[in-house]
């Protein structure tokens, strides 16, 4: 019996952490054990997630399988596209300039700002009265 061989990889944004295995295969994307096109319902997620596999022309020749937590969807579907670009630089350094271009191997450090005594939210001050 033949194993397959994998290469994984890390991905972060906001408060999501996806942590993804890449090999061979026929371009299947599992998240959590499920698909992803039933994990995400939002094709905007869904085309997040496929930019880097598209970017490096291997997204019928790769599977990925993803374990993601934290955050909510659209957190989610960052870090697993950060953690596939990721991945496939491990597999092929040439690819590493076109990814970086694109911008998914950066880290975006955008997070939720804290909320501060005295406001109602971060910014957001309570209502003031004149009289």
């Amino acid at each position: 019996m033949a194993t397959k061989t994998y290469f994984a990889a890390t991905g972060r944004r906001k408060n999501s952490v996806a942590r993804v295995r890449i090999a061979e295969g026929t371009g299947t994307v599992t998240v959590n054990g499920r698909p992803f096109a039933a994990y995400f319902p939002r094709e905007s997620n869904r085309l997040i997630i496929m930019q880097p596999l598209e970017l490096a022309k291997l997204d019928a020749k790769i599977d990925v399988f993803v374990n993601v937590n934290g955050g909510g969807l659209s957190g989610q579907a960052g870090a697993i596209r950060h953690g596939i670009s990721r991945a496939l630089v491990s597999i092929d350094e040439t690819l590493k300039k076109d990814i970086k271009k694109a911008g998914f191997l950066t880290r975006d450090a955008r997070m939720r700002e804290r909320k501060k005594y005295g406001r109602k939210r971060a910014r957001r001050r309570f209502q003031f009265t004149k009289r």
